[in-house]
């Protein structure tokens, strides 16, 4: 069963800098897609950022440029490096992720952006707050 545990939310000004970091564990596959979402209370989730075991990244065009996912494999450990903050980025933010013996995972792993009930796995959240 994988496991996601997210850290570093905060609560920052406007124009900051946040990274926050999931930690994940008990992947069954090599093959897998992760990601960052967000929800705010009241609107939908979206997806913002995901990364597949071969390192291809895909970004929403609302963070493109701001923000940016990585992944530290040895850590097993997924980043968010956010920028230039503004207080629309105020919501909680979620690590979720899919995994699959298929490869058919990895090619579907940008479109889990916007299909974010595709991801399989899910941690609690962290909250991420954005004063002006």
């Amino acid at each position: 069963q994988v496991q996601l545990v997210e850290s570093g939310g905060e609560s920052v000004q406007s124009g900051g800098s946040l990274r926050l970091s999931c930690a994940a564990s008990g992947f069954m596959y090599r093959n897998y897609c992760i990601g960052w979402f967000r929800q705010v209370p009241g609107k939908e989730r979206e997806g913002l950022a995901v990364v597949d075991s071969d390192g291809t990244t895909s970004y929403a065009d609302s963070v493109k440029g701001r923000f940016t996912i990585s992944q530290d494999n040895t850590k097993k450990t997924l980043y968010l490096q956010m920028n230039s903050l503004r207080s629309e980025d105020t919501a909680m933010y979620y690590c979720a992720a899919a995994e699959s013996p298929s490869i058919i995972v990895l090619r579907e792993c940008a479109s889990k952006i916007t299909a974010s009930s595709d991801m399989e796995y899910w941690g609690k959240g962290t909250l991420v707050t954005i004063s002006s």
